[in-house]
């Protein structure tokens, strides 16, 4: 999976530079929204708020919980994208995420979802962090906003995790 990443990644920078296309490589936090199908192993706040509104418990992997996302919601991934798509830029890449505008802990996570449903997470702590995970995680931006200033974030964490909880609510109702 990473190796065909990075080798993605460098064909879309090759193209764009010897080319003259206009191609990008977009390099995602963690991208999320409401409809997000968030498992145990990835779409860590969608999977969050199912355990949340659900009773299912939920684990949580290493660092004491503390481990910082930063979190960017769909619209605003689309926003960019379309940024990008109005005024494309050759062999360009950009990281792309919710910088320190959206970022949480698991911990602070965790509280958001209880306070937003009004129910309490059964969660347990397991020491031994996932393989590869990152203790702390913030997409730096700057570069594309310094390209496309009219890109701005819409939603911050808590807007995030409202829509993320509307959709668990519909969906278990159904």
């Amino acid at each position: 999976f990473g190796a065909s990443k990075v080798a993605a990644d460098i064909l879309v920078q090759e193209y764009g530079r010897y080319f003259g296309m206009p191609t990008v490589s977009f390099r995602g936090g963690c991208l999320t929204g409401p409809a997000h199908a968030g498992t145990e192993l990835h779409g860590f706040l969608s999977y969050l708020m199912i355990c949340t509104v659900s009773g299912r418990p939920y684990r949580v992997f290493g660092y004491k919980g503390k481990q910082v996302r930063d979190n960017i919601h769909s619209f605003d991934l689309v926003e960019a994208f379309a940024e990008f798509v109005r005024a494309p830029r050759g062999g360009e890449v950009y990281n792309i995420g919710g910088s320190r505008h959206s970022n949480c802990s698991m911990l602070e996570a965790i509280e958001m979802c209880e306070q937003i449903s009004g129910k309490k997470l059964t969660w347990t702590y397991e020491e031994t962090n996932r393989i590869g995970d990152h203790i702390w995680w913030i997409s730096d931006v700057r570069k594309f906003q310094s390209h496309y200033p009219g890109w701005k974030f819409r939603y911050g964490m808590r807007e995030i995790l409202e829509e993320i909880h509307q959709a668990v609510v519909v969906a278990a109702s159904l």
